[in-house]
């Protein structure tokens, strides 16, 4: 299920448009979107539907309305809960959350110092937007507060991307956008600091200072107020040549930092599984394999360094780029996610630690590396065989799907495989048609920017279908939901991780462009082939 609100009101369900029906309908689930997962009372249902205008049987009206809104959505989604409704749904579900979390990252990059990929970040966040928000209830006094509320948000969002570009130095590509926005926003003094800024570095010294008497005028005019303090410094910022004001250095991409795979060695009898796994994937095109080893104690540094050197050195005789980092931590999440950071990695690839199939969850220091490393990072359950077939990822086009669909491509495609996307097929009794038409356009579009042989395979509904599905796959790739931090692996993943055939590598998907993106890149491989 997918629902958009930003913009014109809009649902889908495995590809296809709903048909929602008439106004009250539709105003209805508008409503319940704004609530998602709360009981919404039926009196303030009826109150926000009808106000004052309310039928005489205004409970039997609702329930009628609840009855057509029931019939254009999938089993279950709408639920009955005294004193009231619920609608049930993932958050991912709805692209106003998807938006806010896509936010929440940006302004988390930007605080770590990470400009480009904070405004890549963003503009991914705004590119949900296909209009004002709610646009077909823009007169319903129901929807005023949620669309005053929501178009608050999309122009701060705006705001730290501009803030992201400048700290990028792309002054004079931002003049015209800000002149319009501050047209649109005449008192929102952020919005004209940044207009400031951007006219100055771009020498135009004397347009910025006529901004910040129109700044004045408009304030003084419409509120009886000077403007900040913050617009004033920066006045005579600009009136003495400050040369803080200069734009940063651009960035050079001819330059761009060296692309690497960062390998978290934590049990040594587990090495040559994990070395299987990245070997194949930096020979082409050559990238560096980082070796990691983080030890407790400080009398383990020297046997820990002198082991990575040797591993270092064998990788190095067959014709691998590679280094090798041994330090003692006492929290060893939050250093490799720093490292992964440091080193601007690709990916992060470790051994599932035994605690995670144990418990389905995982542990503080896996936790730390899932939550900061800004890369994608994939766990490897490794098994005993190493069986030769396609590479396998059960896709459902979610964003966490994406990132398993470009890690197994990856694979796929250094070790000459084809790549074989699994989904559920038909359960006519239930009213459940098949996902092939989500995985032809999975297949398609990886063919279409890489020329893998793609492999659409139905299997039968839940994990034993995959399991069976498995057991031909040289390895198994399986994206991690976003909501791990709650609920861990889950029960179908979880059996998966446990009970497939081939090694299982369980992706978490990153913010950085991954391993398959051109190099100086601002945008992640799956954000192209969804495009």
């Amino acid at each position: 299920m997918e629902f958009r609100i930003l913009g014109p009101l809009e649902a889908s369900a495995g590809g296809r448009e709903l048909s929602l029906g008439g106004p009250k309908p539709r105003a209805l689930l508008a409503l319940l979107l704004l609530h998602s997962n709360e009981i919404v009372p039926a009196d303030r249902l009826i109150d926000e539907l009808w106000g004052e205008d309310s039928p005489d049987d205004a409970a039997a009206a609702l329930r009628v309305n609840i009855s057509r809104l029931r019939k254009a959505l999938p089993d279950d989604v709408l639920a009955t809960k005294s004193p009231g409704y619920v609608l049930g749904i993932e958050p991912e579900a709805v692209d106003l959350h998807r938006f806010e979390r896509l936010v929440d990252d940006g302004r988390r990059l930007m605080g770590s110092g990470l400009a480009a990929d904070a405004s890549q970040r963003l503009r991914d966040a705004l590119s949900l937007w296909r209009g004002p928000a709610l646009a077909d209830f823009a007169y319903e006094s129901f929807a005023q507060a949620a669309i005053a509320r929501l178009e608050e948000i999309r122009v701060t969002a705006v705001e730290l991307r501009i803030e992201a570009d400048l700290a990028l130095g792309r002054d004079d590509a931002l003049v015209g956008e800000l002149e319009a926005l501050v047209a649109e926003h005449p008192l929102r003094e952020r919005l004209r600091t940044y207009l400031m800024t951007a006219l100055y570095r771009s020498g135009r010294q004397a347009e910025a200072l006529k901004v910040y008497q129109d700044a004045r005028r408009a304030l003084v005019d419409t509120l009886g107020i000077e403007p900040s303090t913050a617009l004033r410094d920066l006045e005579r910022a600009i009136l003495r040549h400050d040369p803080a004001l200069e734009a940063p250095a651009a960035p050079r991409f001819a330059e761009a930092a060296e692309r690497s795979i960062l390998v978290a060695v934590t049990d040594e009898t587990l090495v040559d599984a994990l070395l299987a796994v990245v070997e194949p994937l930096v020979r082409d095109p050559q990238r560096v394999v980082i070796l990691a080893r983080l030890v407790s104690d400080a009398g383990e540094l020297r046997a820990a360094s002198a082991w990575l050197e040797e591993h270092r050195s064998a990788l190095q005789a067959r014709g691998v780029v590679a280094r090798a980092a041994s330090f003692t931590s006492t929290a060893p999440g939050k250093d490799l996610a720093r490292l992964a950071t440091e080193l601007d990695a690709e990916l992060l690839l470790a051994d599932a630690p035994p605690g995670l199939l144990a418990e389905g969850a995982p542990d503080e220091q896996l936790a730390a590396v899932l939550a900061d490393t800004p890369c994608d990072v994939a766990l490897l359950v490794r098994r005993e065989a190493m069986p030769t077939g396609p590479v396998l990822v059960p896709f459902g086009g979610a964003e966490h799907d994406w990132a398993a669909v470009e890690l197994g491509a990856w694979l796929a495609r250094a070790a000459d495989e084809p790549l074989r996307l699994a989904g559920a097929a038909a359960v006519p009794e239930q009213g459940r048609r098949d996902a092939s038409r989500l995985l032809s356009h999975g297949a398609l579009a990886v063919q279409r920017v890489l020329g893998i042989s793609t492999e659409p395979l139905l299997t039968a509904p839940g994990e034993e279908g995959m399991l069976e599905a498995s057991r031909d796959a040289s390895r198994l790739v399986v994206g991690l939901s976003t909501r791990w931090h709650h609920e861990g692996l889950g029960p179908a993943r979880l059996r998966l991780a446990r009970h497939a055939t081939p090694p299982t590598l369980l992706v978490r998907r990153g913010l950085r462009p991954g391993g398959l993106a051109p190099p100086a890149t601002l945008t992640r491989f799956t954000w192209s082939i969804r495009a």
